[in-house]
């Protein structure tokens, strides 16, 4: 059973899908290595939506699937890492989220702040 009393449930359900949104937007501002992007979204939520490796790949694979992501690899040091960039589709997914995302905060903002005033 859900319990949605519970803070943990609703911050792992933000989380989870913070953590799209902010991929994407990494992936907006340039190309980057699955290690970087981690990072990148770790910076963007001041640690507190930091996708884990286990979260991270299949969620890059998924996006590659659905072309959203095209994936070159390049030899660093004798290493092969997966360089991730956004495709026209991943751009316009980018856009549209962007878009949601901003209505979506507005929203929860203006719910938060009239709870506050009652």
């Amino acid at each position: 059973m859900i319990r949605y009393d519970s803070r943990e449930y609703w911050v792992s359900l933000i989380r989870m899908s913070l953590s799209r949104f902010f991929i994407l937007h990494a992936l907006h501002l340039r190309p980057l290595h699955g290690y970087e992007i981690s990072r990148q979204v770790a910076s963007f939520t001041n640690g507190r939506c930091a996708p884990t490796e286990g979260s991270l790949y299949p969620l890059l694979r998924d996006m590659e699937e659905s072309g959203i992501l095209s994936v070159a690899v390049q030899v660093v040091s004798g290493r092969e890492r997966k360089v991730y960039t956004l495709t026209e589709k991943g751009e316009q997914a980018y856009q549209v989220a962007a878009q949601a995302w901003g209505e979506a905060a507005r929203y929860v903002l203006e719910a938060v702040a009239e709870e506050s005033h009652v």
